[in-house]
């Protein structure tokens, strides 16, 4: 088999490349280990705890043993279906702040400064605000992936958007649009009750075209001869089999797998691949490096009125549920139940937003218990902008074992101090008036977790990853020996490969990494095509006392 291009995985990125290449009449093959994303678990937006946890759908990754978080082994799933991690995801659509993207740009990322990657964000919506106000100029109307947002029309989440405000933080009615700073609702990846995924945006549409094939397999290496990439080797049913590109080798395999590939492929730390027997094609030490996540923790209360999503946490309950969002798609299953968000700065000086909360309306985790006080409701809150990082290795040249993934959290001293600022700055908002109808004890931390010492112990024992691996094969100037691809996603030292997915990040965005790393893909097409969008002019918002005030 052979194409112009060859795209490992169909993630959000991949998805988005496959969609924009075709497009433009290139030949194009996708390689996918996963399989198919039918059926309820998946397609069900309140069913989002299930498909993150089924080894059918994930490759079931995990930590190395976690040194600042007593030792943890803390899961890192990654999809393993068409559709990548967007399949198996919150659904939660966030951009990223516009000084993210700028920090790119001076990190040598040249052309991916906000303005540059704005009008990407708006060819890739088809948004809708569901009457809940916004900035249609900011946004896009007419791209295939549907954002859309719940109701927010829960007691719980209105109590949230209201404390907030009396607590003195200001409303956003688009933290996607020019102001990201406040509180207001919330943008996920569902449309007419359905997860809305880039499988179903992208990669469908792209293979009704003749140029676009999907191949389920396990890629093993890149093939590279003299010097150029020239395809990938596979495993499908058995044997081992080779994919050529005429053209190029994409890799969009994620921040755990792009970096692995690049290894098995003899792109890397060269020490590293001696030890494993590999040959170095490519020393390129930036490779499985700069590995960075969201780290956060869910600080939970207790409702005093029984008017949590509990009461659908039973066998009738969920029964009910899962037939009216089967024949109907409404009610709680057709919602992931984030509704609303909030970003501040955890301080004056801070000069924009370090956190980020989630509101959901029941006490849960993400493994889908729930809390032994039954009614409750929880907020997710952690810094953004965290200064660990860590590392992916081969753990043994063989391509189908796991990767050794060493997030090192909690490893910098300032982590600490903006871990304990989220959750006096979250307690502080509970506190205000909106909840008193609703505010029963405090589940976690605990009335009794006070001073440093003790908020430390509970993030040490509960803090959880938000799931958004990234940096891994860091973009940026050529001569820089740790930089891994140029700003047009080229592998240094290889001809004729690219990777483009959320491994390229130089540094992680504010928010939820979907959307980021769709837009990666959508903006790597047009670079491979030799054409750019033209910059956006729109400016956006910042607090005008950021240097002196925090709210």
């Amino acid at each position: 088999m052979q194409a112009d291009y060859v795209i490992v995985g169909a993630g959000s990125a991949g998805c988005a490349l496959a969609f924009r290449l075709s497009e433009a009449g290139r030949s194009v093959i996708v390689i996918e280990h996963g399989g198919t994303d039918a059926g309820p678990f998946i397609q069900m937006p309140g069913a989002l705890s299930y498909p993150m946890n089924m080894r059918r759908y994930d490759w079931g990754y995990a930590t190395e043993p976690e040194p600042h978080l007593g030792g943890r082994r803390l899961a890192c799933p990654r999809g393993k279906v068409i559709g990548g991690s967007s399949s198996i995801n919150g659904m939660v659509y966030v951009r990223g702040h516009a000084r993210d993207f700028d920090h790119w740009a001076e990190a040598g990322a040249t052309g991916w400064a906000f303005a540059d990657v704005l009008p990407y964000y708006q060819r890739m919506e088809n948004w809708h605000d569901g009457g809940r106000g916004g900035d249609p100029a900011w946004r896009g109307r007419h791209g295939p992936l549907h954002v859309s947002r719940g109701p927010g029309d829960h007691p719980f989440v209105q109590a949230f958007v209201e404390a907030a405000r009396q607590a003195g933080y200001g409303y956003t009615p688009d933290y996607n649009g020019e102001r990201q700073e406040g509180f207001g609702p919330k943008d996920a990846t569902i449309w007419q009750g359905r997860r809305w995924s880039a499988a179903s945006a992208y990669l469908r549409p792209a293979l009704k075209r003749p140029n676009c094939t999907l191949v389920r397999a396990l890629a093993r290496r890149v093939t590279i001869e003299a010097g150029r990439a020239t395809g990938v080797e596979i495993t499908r049913r058995g044997q081992v089999e080779t994919i050529r590109a005429r053209a190029e080798v994409i890799l969009a395999a994620s921040a755990i797998n792009s970096p692995k590939l690049l290894m098995l492929s003899g792109i890397g730390p060269a020490d590293h691949l001696r030890q494993h027997g590999l040959p170095v094609i490519a020393d390129r030490p930036g490779v499985g490096a700069n590995l960075q996540d969201h780290l956060e923790v869910y600080v939970q209360y207790a409702s005093t009125q029984p008017i949590s999503l509990y009461r659908y946490w039973n066998l009738p309950g969920k029964a009910w549920v899962g037939a009216r969002w089967l024949f109907t798609r409404r009610g709680p299953g057709a919602s992931n139940q984030f509704e609303a968000a909030g970003f501040i700065r955890s301080r004056a000086g801070v000069a924009y937003p370090d956190i980020m909360f989630h509101f959901l309306p029941i006490a849960v985790r993400y493994d889908g218990t729930v809390a032994a006080e039954g009614h409750g409701f929880q907020i997710h809150t952690g810094p953004m902008r965290s200064k660990s990082r860590g590392t992916v290795r081969l753990r043994a040249p063989d391509p189908a074992a796991p990767p050794a993934i060493r997030f090192n959290y909690m490893s910098h001293p300032d982590d600490w101090e903006e871990f304990r600022r989220a959750l006096r700055l979250t307690r502080e908002i509970v506190a205000q008036p909106a909840f008193d109808p609703f505010r029963g004890a405090e589940i976690q931390p605990g009335e009794t977790a006070q001073d440093d010492a003790a908020l430390d112990a509970f993030v040490r024992e509960h803090a959880e990853s938000a799931y958004h691996p990234c940096g891994t094969c860091r973009m940026g100037r050529a001569d820089d020996h740790h930089t891994v691809v140029d700003p047009d996603c080229r592998v240094i030292g290889v001809e004729a490969l690219r990777v483009a997915d959320s491994s390229i990040f130089p540094r992680i965005t504010n928010g939820n990494l979907n959307a980021p790393s769709i837009m990666t893909g959508e903006k790597a097409a047009d670079h491979i095509l030799g054409r750019r969008l033209p910059p956006s002019n729109l400016r956006p918002w910042s607090h005008p006392d950021w240097r002196t005030a925090q709210r």
